[in-house]
């Protein structure tokens, strides 16, 4: 069977707000914003390690897809989950979920949950192999 998936360019999130947004995902998780459409309400932002951006923007009337805060299951990755969640929640972020360290097919994995101003979850993982 011919694979169809080739890669990942982008994750996606609507969220209300923009400016808060903005705040959130450059001084609390640290990121790089790569492009900014204020007329848009569109932000970009590099994914260390990666080729795939972290995009958001506010949902228009009628848009299809998640609304802002339910998205959930986009996995990040840090050698230490739990000393970086502690730092996001420092920053004045949400942490969810604490980090908790339990076997997987994968390996002994360590993860927990953080949100944004909107409520999107993301997961912070690392796979000790």
């Amino acid at each position: 069977m011919e694979i169809v998936i080739e890669g990942m360019e982008a994750v996606t999130v609507h969220i209300r707000d923009i400016q808060k947004a903005r705040e959130f995902y450059t001084r609390v998780l640290g990121l790089t914003e790569v492009d900014f459409k204020p007329a848009a309400s569109r932000a970009a932002y590099a994914i260390p390690g990666t080729n795939t951006l972290l995009t958001m923007h506010v949902q228009g009337e009628g848009e299809g897809g998640r609304e802002p805060g339910t998205v959930s299951g986009a996995v990040f990755a840090h050698h230490d989950p739990a000393a970086a969640l502690a730092e996001i929640r420092h920053r004045g972020g949400s942490v969810v979920d604490e980090a908790k360290t339990f076997p997987t097919a994968l390996g002994t994995v360590t993860l927990g949950v953080f949100a944004d101003p909107d409520g999107n979850q993301f997961v912070l993982r690392h796979i000790h192999r």
